[in-house]
């Protein structure tokens, strides 16, 4: 057991920038930390099993470089290992994807010298994260966990589409082509939606083309979906973005990218600890999709709770 800090590395993040720039980084990191570990990822879900595992060694710290997906994967393990009593363990972050989503509510600068430098500080935030259950792509229930945004409709298709995609295109072509594709191909969901907040339950019946559970601002690199949002106030934010049409849809979704959305007619806001969304027009089903911090994991129903304060993360 190395009680040194990990470096677990996505080397095809940022198109292939991670393996790239790993020795100027690894010089960097070791200065700053008096050493690390390197570990590269190798298939889906091995940040996951790396991050478990280095937690339940008693690391100190595990260091993502990567992009959001990579984060995602990371705070899925730690939470693993957290449920088997592995606490201690910090999360740092060094972003090399092309979105940055989570980082943005961090609040660091897309620089490798700030990465380090808020690494270095030893300046930490807990953050909040959600768990949840979900249906499976092969109908099996399932348990997991985001600490970013999950949506469910039309982004759960275009995830699906962009991971199809990528293989034999670029990450930007990918996703302009799936969500063409994406949005051309959902449907309107009718949805049922319990909210738990305190001691107040409320349940409404809502026609979507996409909903949002938030616990980030950010989401499809860039897009300001809850400006509202805190990562570590306890709280997940409902963006309901309503029953446009497609064309509307298009139309409106520009506003995203600003926040502008929020107090539009179509959109409805909420504010909850706990939320669970179940899906009541079945002939949808295969198209009103998950989204999970970039992944596509599956289907509703969903139950969403957060857990306050769960991880600490280096911040400037």
């Amino acid at each position: 057991m190395s009680a040194k800090p990990l470096a677990i590395v996505n080397p095809t993040s940022g198109g292939g920038r991670s393996r790239k720039t790993l020795n100027e980084l690894r010089g960097v990191l070791d200065r700053a930390l008096g050493g690390v570990d390197v570990a590269f990822t190798e298939r889906p879900r091995h940040a996951t099993e790396l991050a478990r595992a280095a937690a339940r060694d008693g690391r100190s710290t595990v260091v993502v470089v990567g992009g959001d997906g990579s984060i995602h994967e990371a705070v899925w393990g730690l939470m693993e290992a957290r449920e088997e009593g592995a606490r201690s363990t910090r999360l740092g972050v060094v972003g090399q994807g092309t979105g940055g989503d989570f980082r943005k509510s961090l609040g660091i600068e897309h620089r490798l010298d700030r990465y380090v430098r808020a690494i270095a500080g030893g300046v930490t935030k807990h953050v909040d994260v959600a768990k949840f259950t979900y249906t499976s792509n092969d109908d099996r229930p399932a348990t997991g966990y985001f600490v970013n945004i999950l949506s469910a409709g039309m982004g759960g298709l275009v995830d699906r589409y962009v991971h199809d995609a990528s293989g034999f295109l670029g990450g930007r072509a990918a996703y302009f082509i799936a969500s063409a594709r994406g949005l051309a191909e959902s449907e309107l969901g009718e949805l049922r939606v319990t909210m738990k907040l305190g001691d107040k339950t409320e349940t409404v019946e809502l026609t979507s083309r996409q909903i949002n559970v938030c616990n980030g601002q950010y989401f499809g690199s860039g897009m300001h979906i809850a400006p509202m949002a805190a990562l570590d106030d306890g709280f997940l934010e409902v963006v309901d973005l309503g029953a446009s049409s497609k064309l509307g849809f298009l139309t409106f979704s520009r506003k995203i990218y600003d926040g502008s959305h929020i107090g539009h007619p179509a959109v409805r806001h909420f504010r909850a600890e706990r939320v669970d969304i179940e899906l009541k027009n079945e002939r949808v089903r295969d198209k009103y999709l998950l989204d999970v911090d970039g992944e596509p994991l599956g289907k509703l129903p969903i139950s969403v709770e957060v857990i306050k304060g769960a991880i600490e993360v280096f911040v400037p």
